[in-house]
């Protein structure tokens, strides 16, 4: 908040105050400049290092929760020579966590872990993956359906059919298939959600592409619990001891332990 002094009274030019006419002028360009200069600064942050999400659904837990906020680092994957001198570029790689416009449907963003690069054979043998034939360590996924589901967990042994994939995906994963795995193509990525039983990924809709990728989530820097929130929100009023209530269920709904955590 800006401070408020006492006006001072209107005063006549004279030829002694005239000279500080342009030091006026000075600062003011100098705060222009400034703020100029921020805008700047910000703009190219947001567009070219890092950019806020907001995780909306399941398919991610526990690794990441509804009402988690993340900064996204989109410089991370970045391969533009232009800045290697000044950016720490490097590839993706399994097990990596990638933020990515969704290829079905550019305009909205999906967070998934890698689980397979360029050039990998992959397969899900009873829920678990294996790349080139090894059992990844998968210590992070989660489980929690207990029925078998033979598309879902024995990928691409299930087999492929029902509404569950489109005709187009359907078509390029029988000419990338060998010996019951999947091979992955250059430039792009396999990608699975970290809750296994509850997740919409390359199982259903394909490959990432290199091109495709936004970055890689920097830090959850704020984090909600949606139920309490929806519960404050429910008990609202225009009582001023309903509307406390309320702050306070908010206040507990918030995830303390959880804020400024790297998801890994």
């Amino acid at each position: 908040m800006s401070e408020v002094g006492t006006p001072e009274p209107i005063k006549t030019i004279s030829e002694e105050q005239q000279p500080a006419a342009p030091a006026r002028t000075g600062r003011g360009l100098y705060s222009l400049q400034s703020l100029a200069g921020t805008i700047v600064i910000a703009v190219f942050v947001i567009t070219f290092v890092v950019q806020a999400f907001q995780i909306p659904s399941e398919s991610m837990e526990r690794t990441l929760l509804i009402g988690d906020y993340l900064l996204v680092d989109k410089a991370h994957y970045g391969h533009s020579s232009m800045w290697n001198w000044l950016l720490p570029y490097r590839s993706i790689q399994r097990q990596d966590i990638i933020v990515f416009r969704y290829p079905v449907n550019p305009r909205q963003h999906f967070v998934k872990r890698v689980v397979a690069v360029p050039g990998d054979h992959v397969r899900l043998v009873n829920k678990h993956v294996y790349v080139n034939g090894v059992r990844q360590d998968d210590g992070y996924a989660t489980f929690n359906w207990a029925w078998r589901d033979r598309f879902r967990d024995n990928f691409p042994d299930g087999g492929f059919y029902g509404d569950r994939i489109s005709a187009k995906w359907f078509l390029q994963a029988q000419r990338l298939m060998d010996d019951g795995e999947l091979i992955v193509p250059e430039g792009s990525y396999f990608v699975l959600g970290d809750n296994r039983d509850d997740s919409y990924d390359s199982r259903y809709w394909g490959f990432v592409p290199q091109e495709n990728v936004v970055g890689r989530p920097l830090l959850i820097y704020w984090s909600m619990d949606r139920t309490e929130t929806a519960m404050a929100e429910g008990q609202r009023s225009d009582k001023l001891s309903s509307l406390t209530v309320s702050v306070t269920q908010m206040l507990s709904g918030l995830r303390w332990h959880r804020m400024l955590r790297i998801p890994q």
